[in-house]
């Protein structure tokens, strides 16, 4: 995959990379197919080949026969158009919540992705028309409950494939409207799903992997917000910035935990040897010293599995394949999910591990045993009414919560596989329930991040902010300008929800994501 322009992603050119699923997924870049006649040769011998291998007799598993434990059913050819419709129809049985549209554009990017290489034997309208669905955001609604992640997401991605045929619901325009009503505004006629197209689309990991892909841009953004974090907690705290010093890295050279200290040394205006502020500790307690050692996991996770996904996002993970080459219809198992499912697996509990260090910082920061002079609760009521007053108490108590939520959910979803569809898919990943588990995980943990926050730029303004560090002045303004200090108990639910939009925005001064 490769960018022609800045806002434009060629699709079946070169390797796709998660940066780029995240633009398309996100609207900030435009998805096209690779226009090189020699590609769209190669891509049309791939359907020219299945059309030949038909006519020559040969059996091809969901064209000539049956899927899944009905594969010994033999389907005559004049019904493999209609085994096709009947597929999408047939899995249209997904529940719960809708994926967000970011979400279902991530799973129409991943998908095209995969079927842009050539080998799942689809026409290239086929192609041409999901590129058509994403420029005009014409999504589907996508239950997210369903999918065991093998045969990949059938389930899920039926809705994707129902969409291209004029079925089932849409999102389009913020209306929800009948798929073939979308279409029709846009000047698109429904497509008619040929024999093996219904599969390729539906027989693959990418709900699990688009998921994945904005999950993993997520979980950088918030190392990096978690980073800035500790070294406020640490300088309002008056910890011993010592402990992030490059020559400790050094010496254990994980390559994340170096690049965590280095931005908090950055965030703390660190200097060797300057000393520590008046009345530090020698050692400070685990969730301020061990910092970058916890966000170490999470950065060093994070490079491992952008590898992972990567891979994923880039192949043909539907079943059969077809070798155009040689004119051999290959059956196999790429779809399932083992990968992805590890890769949000060990993601979501490295996410999980830095909500549990925000809040274990945030309850050093409520206690006065262990804040370094500060009020209990960070009550910032004065006067005869103080005591009436409890400050963070609740908004402490409800980052516990949160992050407990966030460590139950750490239990691997992969160890749960089940024996599904008559003993025929007996081993599945799980992949998709792991992905969605990593993105609850991530839910839960921003909103812990943001409480913490709160309570620094509490913390900022009983010190005063001109006896802070820059990282510490410049998070505070930008929270000041959306929510006023606690200076007498009131609801904070709001103060929260303003906040995590602007950090999921992109849009608090957390600093770049890089050792300088």
């Amino acid at each position: 995959m490769s960018a022609g322009a800045a806002d434009e992603v060629v699709f079946g050119a070169e390797p796709v990379t998660i940066a780029q699923i995240c633009a398309v997924a996100r609207g900030g870049a435009r998805a096209v197919l690779n226009r090189d006649p020699g590609y769209r040769r190669r891509l049309a011998a791939s359907r020219e080949s299945l059309e030949r291998q038909l006519a020559a007799g040969r059996v091809i598993y969901g064209v000539t026969t049956g899927v899944g434990e009905s594969c010994e059913n033999d389907i005559p050819p004049e019904q493999a158009d209609a085994l096709s419709a009947n597929l999408l129809r047939l899995h249209g049985c997904g529940t719960g919540a809708f994926l967000t549209e970011e979400d279902t554009a991530a799973v129409m990017a991943v998908r095209l992705a995969s079927l842009a290489r050539g080998a799942s034997a689809v026409r290239p309208a086929l192609l041409e028309r999901l590129v058509a669905l994403l420029e005009h955001r014409i999504l589907p609604l996508i239950p997210s409950e369903g999918s065991v992640g093998a045969s990949g997401d059938l389930t899920p991605l039926s809705y994707v494939a129902a969409a291209l045929a004029g079925e089932r619901e849409v999102s389009f325009r913020g209306e929800t409207m009948p798929a073939a009503r979308a279409l029709e505004l846009c000047g698109l006629a429904p497509l008619p799903l040929r024999s093996k197209e219904a599969l390729a689309l539906m027989n693959g990991t990418s709900m699990m992997a688009g998921i994945a892909c904005l999950a993993f841009e997520r979980a950088h953004r918030l190392a990096r917000a978690a980073a800035a974090l500790s070294a406020v907690a640490s300088d309002v705290m008056r910890g011993n910035a010592s402990h992030f010093d490059a020559r400790i890295f050094a010496l254990k050279p994980h390559p994340g935990s170096a690049l965590s200290a280095a931005w908090i040394r950055a965030d703390l205006d660190y200097v060797p040897g300057a000393g520590g502020a008046a009345g530090a500790r020698v050692q400070d307690r685990y969730s301020l010293r061990c910092a970058p050692q916890v966000l170490g996991v999470l950065l060093d996770a994070l490079t491992l599995y952008q590898g992972v996904l990567e891979t994923e996002i880039n192949s043909v993970n539907d079943n059969p394949i077809v070798d155009a080459d040689r004119d051999e219809v290959l059956h196999g198992g790429n779809f399932y999910g083992g990968h992805v499912a590890f890769a949000m697996d060990g993601l979501k509990a490295a996410v999980a591990n830095v909500g549990d260090l925000m809040d274990r910082q945030l309850a050093l920061l409520c206690n006065p045993a262990t804040n370094n002079g500060l009020p209990g609760d960070l009550i910032g009521a004065v006067g005869a009414g103080r005591l009436a007053h409890h400050g963070f108490k609740a908004m402490q108590i409800t980052a516990s919560a949160l992050t407990a939520e966030a460590l139950k959910l750490t239990m691997p979803a992969s160890v749960f596989s089940r024996s599904t569809e008559s003993h025929n898919q007996d081993k599945v990943s799980m992949g998709s329930i792991a992905a969605r588990d990593c993105q609850r995980v991530l839910e839960l943990t921003e909103t812990v991040a943001v409480i913490e926050l709160l309570a620094l730029c509490q913390a900022v303004d009983l010190r005063g902010p001109e006896t802070c560090r820059s990282r510490s002045r410049q998070l505070h303004r930008a929270v000041r300008a959306m929510v006023p200090r606690n200076d007498a108990d009131r609801r904070q639910d709001v103060d929260i929800a303003r906040v995590l939009e602007s950090l999921r925005a992109g849009a608090l001064p957390f600093g770049a994501a890089d050792p300088a």
